[in-house]
C-alpha cells in the first residue's frame, strides 16, 4: 500500500483543494492530510479565517482523503516521514522554488516528491477578494 502525504491550509475549502486532493490520492493507495496550524500559516501568508477544527472537519469529509493530521510543519523533516509511514509527498505546482526547497528538501532529495498542476481560475485568496467587494457594495 502506498502511503501518499500532503499538507495544507484548506481554509476556505473550495473545488480547487478538492482537485488538489483527488490528484494526489492518483497516486497512492492512502491520503493523508496535513493541515497547517494558524501560527504556521501566519508565517508565510495571512491568517486562516476557518479554525483548526473546521478545517481539519472540512478536509475529513472529502471522499478523497484517509487521514488528517493537524498542526502539520511546514518542513517536511525524515522523523515526520518516518512517524507517519510516508511513501510519497505531493504539492501544487503553485509553490515558488525557494519554498519548495525550504519545506520539501529532504522529500525532493529521497526522490519521493511530485507536483501537480494547480486549478488556477480558484483561489482562497480570490473568494475573500470577491467577499470583500460584495460587502463594499452592500
Amino acid at each position: 500500500m502506498t502511503r501518499v502525504y500532503v499538507d495544507m491550509v484548506a481554509d476556505l475549502f473550495h473545488y480547487g483543494h478538492a482537485n488538489f486532493l483527488k490528484k494526489a490520492r492518483q497516486f497512492g493507495d492512502y491520503l493523508i492530510v496535513g493541515i497547517h496550524s494558524d501560527k504556521v500559516v501566519k508565517e508565510y501568508k495571512r491568517s486562516p479565517i476557518m479554525t483548526m477544527k473546521e478545517r481539519v472537519d472540512t478536509v475529513s469529509s472529502c471522499r478523497h482523503v484517509d487521514e488528517v493530521i493537524p498542526d502539520a510543519p511546514l518542513i517536511v523533516d525524515q522523523e515526520w516521514i518516518t512517524a507517519h509511514r510516508i511513501d510519497l509527498i505531493v504539492h501544487g505546482d503553485d509553490f515558488s522554488g525557494e519554498m519548495k526547497q525550504l519545506c520539501y528538501k529532504i522529500p525532493i532529495d529521497l526522490g519521493i516528491f511530485r507536483l501537480v498542476p494547480y486549478t488556477s481560475d480558484i483561489s482562497t485568496t480570490d473568494i475573500i477578494k470577491r467577499i470583500e467587494k460584495y460587502m463594499g457594495n452592500c
